[in-house]
């Protein structure tokens, strides 16, 4: 299943589905973009049967969202995540959410009484009995798979699938998308057969925040989303990708790489600091390319950067207006994102992946530590998230980037960037091998395997250990 179009580009632009089909496996896509006209053609050569995903209910909120934040309250203060302690901090409960409030309150008394893991059980099996997709439930019934591959598990639609998937005795597999995902999202609902992660340590995470998936297979494949930097169908020249955006080939390109503003606001008020050094010839002949997040409209980058001279581009990567749901990348996006990266001079950016989109083109990274907004009301929980959540910690405090404290700061590091971009490269192939564990362009392929094994195991087990258990022509809905 994919209702993201940062798993769309795991199924489309990898080796995985040209495996599973190697395999002799029959393969069904439930996927949300095909609903999207934009999008529709990328799926129709696929080595898979292609459908939307199907229509998801929402939970209703006093019988099933206010029991699962309770629950999330109780793990959170059990556990001592520092991801979701600092986001407990900086974005609490209002006082005014008298019925959130409470759950507040009644959370520490629970915890204080470790039921956490009793809780927990109880919530599955609530959650389990709720239909939220009578489409889901028909088609599994019909199709009768083998296995769910549910990319989604922290998402508000695909654990609705899987509740379909548990109450027909049909085994599931989580990939867990992102490598900051176990760490800062809201708690997983459901105990899945299997799990994939990129790394060591996102295995290790996993052991930790989610005890029972320590007696579950648990398969390391790499990070999927990555492969396509290591593709040379993916790989422009220089003078190809600058006349795509309007860029000069002979001056070096600074790229800020916005992220999520539901999260930052304030971030566009950094890439709007540097552009007016750029434009003011404080970085020479530099020019500056700003990119967006790709599931999020800039509204108030168009806004900002409206009256930039010619040195400023902005790129569009998406299109507006466009449910997120509804978003994907095609061939011609995802061309645009690596060579984005690939031919930039220095990467500035706030705490985000893109830090490590940029390790694996061994670009000069430049991470803000403070908040560059006026008046500054993220400035504790930025610093927060460069020295104390679990994903983005190691990588801030390594010597893989450039860590700046003000605007002063971050233009003396591009500066310095510019005319030495060979400082920190052996930090930045650290943070590749650390986030990616596989950096080599088979990640997809690997996963694929790892079903495969899952499968094989399933089969064995349910065999009884005899030969022939599994068949030869499996079904995977994914």
């Amino acid at each position: 299943m994919s209702s993201s179009l940062l798993i769309d580009r795991m199924l489309l632009h990898t080796g995985f589905l040209d495996a599973l089909a190697q395999q002799g496996s029959s393969v069904e896509i439930w996927a949300s973009s095909t609903r999207n006209p934009l999008y529709r053609h990328q799926w129709a050569d696929v080595p898979a049967s292609v459908r939307p995903l199907p229509e998801v209910k929402a939970f209703r909120e006093l019988l099933h969202n206010y029991p699962r934040r309770l629950n999330e309250a109780v793990w959170d203060r059990r556990q001592r995540e520092p991801s979701r302690l600092s986001m407990m901090r900086h974005r609490p409960v209002n006082r005014e959410n008298r019925l959130g409030w409470l759950i507040d309150k009644a959370a520490h008394v629970l915890a204080r009484a470790r039921i956490e893991r009793a809780l927990d059980d109880l919530l599955e099996r609530w959650l389990v009995r709720y239909d939220r997709s009578a489409e889901a439930s028909n088609l599994l019934r019909e199709l009768s798979p083998h296995v769910v591959l549910v990319t989604g598990p922290f998402q508000f639609e695909q654990p609705a699938i899987t509740a379909a998937a548990l109450r027909q005795g049909i085994p599931t597999l989580a990939l867990i998308p992102s490598w900051d995902n176990i760490s800062t999202k809201r708690r997983m609902i459901f105990k899945y057969d299997g799990y994939i992660v990129w790394s060591e340590k996102l295995r290790n995470e996993l052991y930790e925040r989610y005890p029972h998936t320590r007696n579950r297979p648990v398969y390391i494949v790499g990070a999927p989303q990555f492969d396509v930097f290591f593709q040379q169908k993916f790989q422009q020249s220089r003078n190809e990708f600058c006349a795509s955006q309007g860029l000069d080939p002979a001056r070096p390109i600074i790229l800020y790489a916005v992220g999520s503003p539901n999260f930052l606001s304030g971030e566009p008020y950094g890439a709007l600091a540097l552009a007016q050094a750029v434009e003011r010839g404080d970085l020479g002949d530099a020019q500056m390319l700003v990119r967006p997040h790709p599931l999020h409209d800039h509204t108030t980058l168009s806004e900002l950067f409206k009256n930039s001279g010619g040195r400023i581009h902005l790129q569009q990567t998406s299109v507006a207006g466009t449910p997120v749901s509804l978003r994907s990348q095609d061939e011609q996006q995802i061309l645009e994102w690596v060579n984005t990266f690939r031919h930039a001079a220095v990467v500035v950016n706030l705490s985000s992946t893109v830090a490590v989109d940029a390790a694996i083109c061994d670009r000069p990274v430049v991470n803000l530590d403070f908040d560059p907004s006026p008046g500054q009301p993220d400035q504790d929980l930025i610093k927060e998230i460069n020295h104390r959540w679990t994903h983005f910690s190691p990588i801030a405090e390594s010597d893989g980037l450039w860590l700046v404290n003000n605007v002063g700061e971050m233009i003396q590091a591009v500066r310095t960037y510019l005319k030495s971009p060979e400082l920190h490269r052996e930090g930045r192939r650290w943070i590749t091998k650390y986030v990616c564990e596989h950096p080599d362009g088979a990640c997809g392929a690997r996963m694929a395997a790892a079903i495969e094994e899952f499968l094989d195991v399933r089969g064995h087990e349910s065999s009884g250990g005899a030969n022939g258990g599994v068949a030869m022509k499996r079904t995977f809905a994914g």
